[in-house]
């Protein structure tokens, strides 16, 4: 079994140990020694006499070795990642996390990406995850660019498994059907979403019903799918001047719609009124307002 080098571990799969072992970066003694000792072995039998590792068991070991290289017994390692005791492990802190996401995202390495986004999300929630943990990788990478070091790949892989891990938390938030919210869009020409991405899923998990249209999306389509679900609130988020499209706040505002703009690049812009929000906590406090009052 292979690693997809695009998307990390496939679906399902059959790992020698030797295979795992290399993966892992472990000798196969190691490996074996782990199966003996703290029954982390391989749980697929491929033919009568050979063993092997499904996905889901390298995707454990990998957990089990993180948690043992943050300084963790390899039995309370293994039994955290394989029956899930995470509670009687010590907190991460939130530097040691920026610095395990970012030798993974410079390595490439999408399923350990995923992996650790996951457990952040889980540990501190969207909001600290944004701000304690992404924020300060993603700067790095916006100072590395500044002195000259292209770093594309990992700025790309970072945020590609951002968006893709932020869609699995939000999954596991239920909102009745019939339950009027927020509407969350990019300007038509925004391609920069990781912080309306962020907002939607920390509105979420607080009880606010949001729904986010992604970016790149006409502007059209926006007031349509306004028409349609008939939000309490629109958030239209910018990250640039260049990107403001001030034909359709006030094209959602004449559709009686409220509408909140959002991001640095309506700073300083005539909007009219229109209240303006550039952090996370300020528009947490306006969709809290409008939506639970």
């Amino acid at each position: 079994m292979e690693v997809d080098e695009e998307n990390g571990l496939r679906p399902t799969g059959s790992w020698t140990p030797g295979k795992v072992a290399e993966v892992l970066g472990i000798s196969p003694v190691t490996l074996r020694t782990w199966a003996t000792r703290y029954g982390v072995g391989p749980s697929l039998r491929a033919d009568g006499r050979h063993r092997r590792y499904s996905d889901a068991d390298v995707r454990r070991l990998q957990h089990m070795q993180r948690l043992i290289d943050r300084g963790i017994r390899a039995r309370e390692a293994a039994a955290a990642a394989f029956s899930g005791a995470a509670a009687a492990l010590p907190e991460v802190p939130a530097d040691r996390r920026v610095d395990e996401l970012e030798r993974a995202a410079e390595d490439l390495e999408f399923a350990s990406i995923a992996a650790l986004l996951d457990e952040t999300l889980d540990s501190l929630g969207a909001a600290a995850t944004w701000t304690d943990v992404l924020l300060p990788i993603l700067r790095n990478l916006g100072g590395r660019w500044q002195r000259g070091d292209v770093c594309f790949e990992s700025e790309w892989a970072l945020t590609t498994e951002v968006s893709l891990a932020l869609q699995r938390y939000v999954a596991r938030f239920a909102t009745a059907p019939s339950e009027r919210g927020a509407l969350l869009s990019c300007c038509p020409d925004e391609r920069h979403s990781l912080p309306v991405e962020i907002l939607r899923a920390s509105m979420v998990e607080i009880g606010i019903p949001a729904v986010y249209l992604g970016q790149m999306v006409p502007a059209e389509t926006v007031a349509g799918m306004a028409s349609k679900l008939d939000p309490v609130l629109i958030v239209l988020w910018s990250m640039s001047v260049t990107t403001v499209d001030d034909l359709l706040r006030r094209r959602l505002q004449q559709q009686g719609f409220e509408v909140v703009v959002a991001g640095p690049g309506w700073e300083g812009l005539d909007v009219h009124g229109t209240p303006w929000v550039n952090d996370l906590d300020g528009a947490l406090e306006v969709a809290a307002e409008r939506l639970k009052s």
